[in-house]
């Protein structure tokens, strides 16, 4: 199969989940003998523009006719079987629906978050989940400035919500949802359901997994109020003497400095900062639990897929895509989403003598359904079934 993936990367400056994911699939579909191409944008190369076109970049979020035509000859180029698309914004745009449909490629697209709803893409607004503009128009998100806390920084992405929604409904062959929770709220907020399919996010083999009880409880992942490091901090504070093993903190994010300040008033905790994929494998081998308080609803949760697959339990709450990912008292446990005494009590069981019961079961859950394996059916069958219609 001859594969092009359309994606505009996100700063190197913060590791990006979604930047592993496609780099991952590329892997995996070459790997498979499948011809892949790779059509991209970095967000990086706005530093290094001149301050005029730097101004431009903003006007040509909801419609870039340079990407559009860019994209155009690489296709009568290359004439792939399927186009992929991942990210858009800023510097693609939802132009390249166009390229494609001058082309007549069938074009299939990954949902890693809700920005065919909310023009941030989080259903997340002062420290709570919001849905204002799921369905609607997103004048609210430009109301209360949703994208980096301004209005003006917001109403290029709402714009292009606006104007481009019908485009991306009629452009696309298949929506790949990375899991049923997102795929139901997405179907909720307007989105057509016959074209929606699931397909979880895979990981590989670590190679490495736990033995024994494990050293640590492990956040790992960006340190933002969304991610629940606010409501970790609270609960670890109520049981912390209780588990007999320290609080591990890696990543990176605007709360670096109150969760450093935090870490300096106690003798439980460790700050590690940003670490290699190396290394965090090896955090997380070490691990008695991976915690992921999250208070948005996670379109997925690839830490605790990660987690899974070092046979380790995971403690995530029982909202977005967790209750699909964990079972409750089976492969880890799940706590009252914005609850800081729920979680608190999940920490203190989690230690339990059930978890290496929960991590041997985590880790079969990894070996049936989330391997690049498993991976490659679920991608390939999106495509053949989107070239089949289109």
């Amino acid at each position: 199969m001859k594969v092009l993936v359309v994606h505009n990367r996100y700063r190197s400056e913060q590791p990006s989940g979604e930047n592993n994911v496609v780099d991952q699939e590329v892997a995996l579909l070459a790997g498979a003998g499948h011809e892949v191409g790779v059509f991209e944008r970095r967000s990086d190369d706005i530093a290094t523009m001149s301050l005029p076109r730097k101004a431009t970049v903003p006007l040509r979020v909801p419609w870039n006719a340079r990407a559009r035509a860019d994209l155009t000859a690489r296709l009568h180029r290359d004439r792939p079987d399927v186009v992929h698309i991942h990210n858009t914004f800023p510097l693609l745009s939802p132009s390249v629906l166009a390229a494609c449909t001058d082309v007549g490629v069938p074009a299939v697209a990954t949902l890693h978050n809700y920005t065919q709803i909310c023009p941030p893409g989080t259903l997340y607004r002062d420290g709570r989940i919001c849905g204002e503009c799921a369905g609607s128009h997103p004048i609210p998100a430009v109301r209360h400035g949703c994208y980096r806390g301004s209005a003006l920084a917001t109403v290029p992405m709402a714009v292009g919500l606006a104007v481009n929604r019908r485009r991306w409904w009629s452009g696309i062959t298949r929506f790949f949802c990375i899991s049923g929770a997102q795929r139901e709220i997405l179907v909720q907020g307007g989105m057509p359901a016959e074209k929606m399919i699931v397909k979880h996010n895979f990981v590989a083999d670590p190679g490495t997994r736990r033995h024994g009880t494990g050293e640590h409880v492990l956040f790992l992942g960006r340190l933002t109020e969304e991610k629940g490091v606010r409501l970790l901090m609270t609960a670890w504070e109520a049981c912390a003497g209780e588990l007999g093993v320290p609080l591990v903190i890696a990543g990176a994010g605007p709360m670096r400095t109150e969760v450093e300040q935090w870490v300096a008033s106690r003798g439980d905790v460790r700050y590690l900062g940003l670490k290699d994929p190396a290394e965090c494998r090896e955090l997380l081998a070490r691990s008695v639990a991976v915690v992921a308080p999250s208070t948005w609803l996670e379109a997925f949760g690839l830490v605790v897929v990660e987690a899974m697959a070092a046979a380790v339990p995971a403690v995530a709450p029982a909202h977005g895509a967790f209750p699909e990912l964990v079972e409750d008292g089976v492969t880890g446990l799940l706590h009252r989403p914005h609850d800081p005494a729920s979680l608190a009590d999940c920490l203190r069981r989690i230690g339990s003598e059930r978890n290496h019961t929960m991590g041997t079961e985590a880790r079969r859950r990894y070996e049936r359904d989330f391997t690049p394996a498993a991976g490659l059916e679920r991608l390939l069958s999106g495509y053949e079934s989107a070239i089949k219609e289109g």
